[in-house]
């Protein structure tokens, strides 16, 4: 049976509302920060002054994304870790992918830390409609997940209850899945065992 995006949804929620505390002020690695920071700076280059971001966790990453003086608005899927973001004085909203419930081309940047490797293959160009939806043309799309090699599933070994369904994609794959609605201005990946980081940095295109 292909599993859909509708399918995996309510587990991945009762797993990060159960972890949402666990998670809140853990130690980011600083590939990420860095990560991060790169993207602020192009989102500069554009003069890019508001920002979505999906899978916001615990709100950490909007936070910073506040700091810099971005107008940020942060979605998750879990309830608790939208209360903890709201915590924070973010403006957040329990939403997932294909429910983000913002007018079309309603901000100049995405950021989507580790959220897209819970997406079944089946669904993730509909997300990547969604998400570009919601971009201006010309806006930035930051997509960090973990991937390298090809697998579609529960996670036996998963720490976190119940256990999370993960797609994780060669990058051939998910190069191949991105180019089909934006443009690709990086990407590049960082080794770490099994598996590796994949880093994309994409455009929504002027034209239509």
């Amino acid at each position: 049976m292909t599993l859909r995006y509708d399918d995996v949804v309510p587990g991945l929620r009762a797993s990060y509302d159960g972890g949402a505390a666990a998670r809140d002020g853990r130690t980011r690695q600083q590939f990420k920060l860095d990560e991060r920071a790169v993207f602020l700076d192009r989102l500069q280059v554009i003069e890019g002054k508001s920002v979505l971001e999906i899978g916001a966790g615990t709100g950490e990453d909007s936070v910073a994304l506040r700091h810099a003086g971005l107008d940020v608005v942060a979605v998750d899927l879990s309830p608790e870790m939208v209360e903890r973001c709201r915590a924070k004085g973010l403006e957040a909203y329990a939403r997932d992918f294909l429910h983000l419930g913002f007018d079309p081309e309603s901000f100049d940047g995405v950021y989507a830390m580790n959220c897209l490797l819970h997406v079944p293959n089946a669904d993730l160009p509909r997300v990547l409609e969604a998400v570009r939806t919601v971009l201006r043309p010309g806006g930035l799309c930051y997509v960090g997940l973990w991937g390298g090699e090809s697998f579609e599933g529960v996670w036996d070994t998963d720490e976190q209850e119940p256990k999370r369904f993960f797609s994780w994609r060669t990058d051939e794959e998910i190069f191949g899945y991105v180019r089909q609605l934006f443009e690709v201005v990086d990407f590049h990946t960082i080794e770490n065992g099994r598996l590796h980081f994949q880093s994309i940095t994409l455009v929504r295109p002027w034209a239509a």
